[in-house]
């Protein structure tokens, strides 16, 4: 299987290659059948790699400690499922897995599209293929996961303790499928580019693809946050740590894409705008591989440190120069094809959202790469913590939670005084009575009034939109439950994007809550005393251990109440693992936690004593099951609205309805 892996990642790389150099010269010299080789060698490379992986995994799962990758990331403690997820703990093997997913994007826009334009697709495919040359030539030649040891070692390293988490299997592979996914609409876009076929065609084709990256980003960040809140032991879930800005720009400068791109479509404006978005998005989604893999930072997410960086960052620059290049070659053909009419329109509502998820990925970016510069420039490193990021990007948030109610209320092209007392009524009567009621009750946060109020807004702006479109097909006889069914289906990207901002909504709220007023408390406790907080008590029961065959664990052994009634025993621990893992890390806390839909209570064993004692830290932190329930929300609504109807469905039924508003026009 190794030699078979081994023979399979060079042929992936030469077959890359000249998918690259036949697309381009089929496209070129008219040649269709060199246009239909290159095609297929995209379907062959992701066979190619497809296998490679599989040897991979079947070296992993039975413990070949000849290999250098199996000895550094397994050990013979570990489950079968984390042997296979330590396929993304190490360089080479994310490496593989970043190439892999690349090749089966590919493979699927080949298949897709076997119909479509002549002239756009073989770029599209030449530089899918482009990218993935690069990835299999990193696997190849710089780090390759079937390298042998010298002799074969006895036993493996073991896999860092802190991946050896559920979420971990899942959440490295959910957050790949959208970094790679950002590839797609990149190529698309550099296909349009290349070939000057920079219509809306490349913005139709690419449009699930950018949906389906941003879902997947969206996840991803979501189930990382989950695994860092139950992992690390800190009581937080989002830290700005470099690698969840790696992340998290990408998912920035993605979202605005998604919402300009329905710009160019529906008014044919902002070509040049979108265009531009893509690229940069994909540079983001490169860049925070490179942040990932390249150790040039220093986090708890990054397990991996190489020689890769320079071929990385020549990857980026080059990224960067030819993809602009061809943007400034192209730019006369990249003119919009109407003009704005008013900034109180729908068109400028986009394009303050854009504006400002840019101005985000920039303070973000900003703060992730200056203490890299500084150290370079200076010989010190200059670290920007929490406090910078939540100073610039609060507020920017706020406004976009604001401009999230305010674009679906608001007209094309020019929103008239009718339209605005009449849209905008009944939500902004609930977000000040929501800052009212708030006040009332005794809150002072300012920001998190503003949040509260916002929310309430967009929550508002949402329901009436389902209220007015339910409401006309309801009065042609329709059922109410029937007539909800039917406008979803008939257009699901609309009502499935205000689903995903009704996720959204949801997530703010438990971010609000759970960072505004959460409460903790620290005690060192001998056996019998007990700890107050929030509602809770915790009587300290003593101390355990135990041993198994991957580590020695201390337990803390409380019993828990909330408001004097009994929730069971809870149950801290300190773990010390016997394989130390690929980060020398052999030590890992495994928090006790208690979650309700109103506040969670999170338990962490600081340290014990000799004497029997615990330092126990407690946290009550309020609505963070919010922040997860959002997620499935803003999940579902992305289903939605990527989900593909029969001709039917698909034909739109426009209802005109007039409430002071003539321009206004729903698709029922």
């Amino acid at each position: 299987m190794v030699e078979t892996g081994k023979i399979s990642l060079f042929l992936a790389f030469a077959v890359s290659i000249y998918v690259v150099c036949a697309s381009v010269y089929g496209a070129r010299a008219g040649k269709g059948d060199f246009v239909k080789s290159a095609r297929n060698g995209m379907l062959a490379v992701c066979f190619l790699l497809i296998i490679a992986t599989g040897a991979l995994i079947h070296s992993l799962v039975n413990l070949d400690f000849s290999l250098k990758y199996v000895a550094l990331n397994t050990s013979t403690d570990l489950p079968v499922i984390y042997r296979i997820t330590s396929l993304w703990a190490g360089q080479a093997g994310s490496l593989l897995l970043w190439a892999l997913i690349l090749s089966v994007y590919s493979a699927l826009v080949v298949l897709d599209t076997r119909t479509r334009s002549r002239l756009l697709m073989p770029y599209v495919v030449a530089v899918l293929a482009a990218i993935t040359v690069f990835f299999t030539y990193l696997i190849c030649f710089v780090e390759n996961p079937f390298q042998a040891l010298p002799v074969a070692a006895v036993e493996g390293r073991g896999l860092n303790p802190i991946l050896q988490n559920a979420y971990m299997a899942i959440h490295p592979v959910t957050l790949y499928l959208g970094y790679v996914g950002v590839s797609v609409p990149f190529a698309f876009g550099m296909g349009a580019l290349l070939s000057g076929q920079l219509g809306d065609e490349w913005i139709k084709y690419s449009r699930k693809w950018t949906l389906f990256a941003w879902t997947f980003l969206s996840v991803g960040l979501l189930l990382g946050a989950r695994w860092a809140y139950l992992e690390l032991g800190w009581g937080g879930y989002w830290a700005w740590d470099p690698v969840e800005n790696a992340a998290f720009m990408p998912w920035l400068a993605a979202t605005a894409f998604v919402h300009s791109v329905m710009i160019q479509e529906k008014k044919g404006m902002l070509k040049k705008w979108n265009m531009a978005l893509i690229i940069l998005t994909f540079f983001l989604a490169v860049f925070g591989t490179f942040i990932t893999r390249s150790g040039v930072i220093s986090s708890v997410h990054s397990f991996a440190q190489s020689d890769i960086g320079p071929l990385f960052l020549g990857f980026i620059a080059f990224i960067l120069l030819f993809s602009f290049a061809m943007f400034l070659y192209r730019i006369r053909d990249l003119e919009s094809e109407n003009r704005f009419d008013s900034i109180l329109s729908r068109e400028s509502a986009f394009i303050f959202n854009n504006l400002l998820f840019l101005g985000a990925a920039f303070a973000v970016f900003l703060g992730t790469v200056f203490p890299i510069m500084s150290e370079a420039l200076t010989g010190n490193k200059i670290l920007v913590g929490s406090p910078y990021f939540n100073r610039v990007n609060v507020p920017i948030a706020l406004v976009l939670i604001f401009l999230m109610g305010v674009g679906p209320l608001i007209s094309w092209r020019k929103a008239s005084r009718e339209n605005l007392m009449k849209n905008f009524l009944v939500p902004v009567i609930t977000g000040a009575v929501t800052a009212g009621v708030l006040i009332a009750l005794g809150v002072r946060e300012v920001y998190a009034i503003l949040s509260y109020a916002f929310c309430a807004f967009v929550t508002a702006t949402v329901f009436t939109e389902f209220f007015r479109g339910v409401a006309v097909r309801s009065g042609r006889g329709e059922n109410p439950a029937l007539a909800f069914v039917r406008l979803v289906s008939r257009n699901k990207r609309r009502y499935g994007g205000y689903i995903v901002h009704i996720g959204v909504v949801v997530i703010v709220i438990g971010i609000t809550s759970s960072s505004v007023f959460v409460t903790e408390k620290q005690a060192t406790l001998t056996k019998g005393q007990s700890l107050e907080l929030g509602g809770y008590t915790l009587t300290f029961q003593g101390i355990e251990q135990y041993t198994t065959d991957a580590k020695n664990a201390t337990v803390a052994k409380l019993e828990g109440y909330k408001n004097g009634k009994p929730i069971g025993p809870v149950s801290p621990e300190k773990n010390i693992y016997k394989y130390e893992g690929n980060r020398e890390i052999n030590q890992e806390t495994e928090v006790a936690l208690r979650s309700t839909f109103t506040d969670d209570l999170y338990v962490i064993l600081m340290s014990y004593g000799e004497d029997g004692t615990a330092t126990i830290r407690v946290m009550v932190n309020p609505m963070v099951s919010w922040i997860w329930s959002g997620g499935v929300v803003l999940l579902i609504g992305a289903i939605v609205t990527m989900w593909p109807g029969g001709r039917k469905e698909r034909e739109e039924v426009f209802v005109r309805y007039t409430l002071h508003d003539r321009d206004r026009t729903a698709k029922v």
